[in-house]
């Protein structure tokens, strides 16, 4: 009998867990023994951190993009489908198109996060930010255009994807601006909610100074309730206002129904074991990436390393084996300082990190790594 392992969401989660398992499982796959599907509700495989350098003009939304049937392996069952509910007692998953309920013997979320600025009252229509291709080049569009005044970058949304992008883009908006003769005319302003400047001690400590070095201001326990897109004004749950020219934002992220529904995180976030990221609430149910509730950053390299651990682990699981391999927390994270400069951070569950002085080096690292992305999605780095 088949034993068949299914994965929602062709993100880089996904994409890498899938990849993985069919190297692992090509001789029982080849035999009929294992099947792997990868259910997508795009054909497009997208590398969200791309978005961040479209509004000043290095990347377009396209770049971003590549056929997911090119990045998966062929012994990997592609489904383009919406999920629309899980079953974790008949072990089914439901779909947006008429096709029968899918069953099966494990079962892994990766779907992501989704943006949803419309929690926060004015703020789609006052505000604008980088977490789509819509957004991003919405936002390349008012950059262009921006030559003085007040730029907001403002914080709202916690947890949110990529956590050090909020510190990235007033850092590069700063040279941006620099650059075309504009900084002196450009006032910069950046908030985050808690009382300092990023929710990593460390982080934070190292992006303060250099804020303050950059003529940046820096207004920490700042908690948008509503924007005020006539008046350009952004009032606070702490009783303040803060006016703007241009209202760069991190909007609230929401995980998934799917998962609300399905019992598995109230909160839209699947509630997992943090290292064998097994769903606390339901047998052979995983989830990885962005969606799953875990005590780290919800970043690619996240994703990444997790996912290597679970095709390690669901090999094991599926051969009866007693599985052993553990995601320790395991995250890398460039962060893009300006001045064509740049500086990274690695960490764990265990290890705090610690920001390296900005280099040149680092900053052509990353942008080397954002082309040999898709590789490391092919599974081939």
């Amino acid at each position: 009998m088949t034993e068949r392992v299914v994965v929602v969401g062709g993100g880089t989660a996904g994409t890498v867990l899938v990849n993985n398992l069919a190297e692992e499982f090509r001789p029982e796959i080849d035999r009929g023994d294992v099947e792997v599907v990868l259910v997508n509700d795009s054909p497009e495989h997208v590398y969200k951190p791309t978005w961040l350098y479209v509004p000043f003009g290095e990347k377009t939304p396209a770049d971003a993009k590549r056929p997911l049937d090119e990045l998966v392996d062929r012994r990997v069952a592609l489904r383009i489908d919406r999920v629309t509910g899980v079953d974790t007692d008949s072990k089914r998953v439901t779909f947006e198109s008429d096709r029968d309920p899918l069953g099966y013997d494990h079962l892994v979320l990766a779907m992501g996060a989704q943006v949803t600025p419309e929690e926060t009252p004015g703020l789609a229509e006052g505000g604008h930010h980088f977490y789509g291709p819509e957004a991003t080049e919405e936002l390349r569009q008012e950059l262009a255009e921006f030559t003085e005044g007040h730029l907001v970058m403002s914080v709202v949304g916690v947890p949110h994807m990529c956590p050090v992008a909020p510190l990235e883009f007033p850092l590069i908006a700063d040279s941006w601006f620099r650059d075309r003769g504009l900084r002196e005319d450009v006032d910069i302003t950046y908030t985050y909610p808690i009382n300092r400047a990023h929710g990593i001690r460390s982080v934070a400590e190292w992006a303060g100074p250099l804020m303050a070095d950059r003529d940046i201001d820096v207004e920490t326990f700042f908690n948008p309730t509503r924007v005020d897109p006539d008046e350009q004004v952004v009032h606070t749950v702490e009783g303040r206002e803060l006016d703007y020219d241009l209202l760069v934002t991190i909007p609230p992220h929401d995980g998934s129904d799917v998962v609300r529904e399905a019992g598995l995180g109230d909160d839209g976030w699947v509630d997992v074991d943090p290292t064998t990221l097994e769903a606390a609430n339901a047998e052979d149910v995983y989830a990885l990436g962005d969606v799953a509730d875990l005590p780290t950053s919800k970043a690619g390299s996240a994703a990444h390393y997790a996912a290597t651990s679970l095709a390690d682990r669901l090999a094991s699981v599926v051969r009866g084996q007693r599985p052993t391999a553990e995601y320790d927390g395991k995250t890398v994270c460039f962060i893009e300082s300006g001045e064509d400069e740049a500086t990274y951070i690695a960490f764990d569950y265990d290890e705090e990190p610690v920001p390296k002085v900005p280099s040149k080096l680092v900053h052509w690292s990353k942008l080397g790594y954002n082309q040999s992305y898709w590789l490391t999605a092919r599974g081939v780095l």
